[in-house]
């Protein structure tokens, strides 16, 4: 795969999810929640982008390949899948707006994904992905 990118991924039920957000938003601990509800970490914190028959694939970084950064913890390993076709990219921000009626777009290595920017910092963050995925995730 090409390019690393400051992005986190997960697979939920074998579709991927790429989290972004500023540093200390929440990316490894929303992945630690979802993991927690089954599904398996790509990256963290550094994740292997590639554009493939217009489907954007992540993979982990080498240097963190099965690690997770878990605050106040420290790096743990977990299981993981080698790659995840992304289906949704989720934006952590304080500004998300409370409804929407679409997802928005993001442009990633000239393909465009549905995006949902979720307010982080809340008890069921990962039900809320999780959500967003079935609603707003391509494939």
């Amino acid at each position: 795969m090409s390019g690393l990118h400051q992005f986190t991924a997960v697979s939920v039920k074998g579709r991927g999810l790429l989290i972004e957000g500023a540093p200390g938003s929440g990316k490894s601990s929303l992945a630690l929640a979802l993991i927690d509800r089954g599904a398996m970490l790509v990256g963290d914190d550094g994740v292997s982008l590639a554009a493939l028959n217009g489907r954007l694939l992540a993979g982990p970084a080498p240097a963190t390949e099965g690690l997770l950064e878990v605050r106040n913890v420290g790096l743990v390993p977990m299981p993981y899948v080698d790659s995840a076709a992304i289906a949704l990219v989720i934006a952590l921000d304080p500004e998300a707006p409370r409804f929407i009626e679409a997802a928005e777009e993001r442009d990633v290595l000239g393909l465009r994904l549905p995006l949902v920017r979720l307010w982080p910092g809340n008890a069921v963050l990962a039900l809320r992905a999780e959500l967003a995925l079935e609603r707003y995730g391509i494939g």
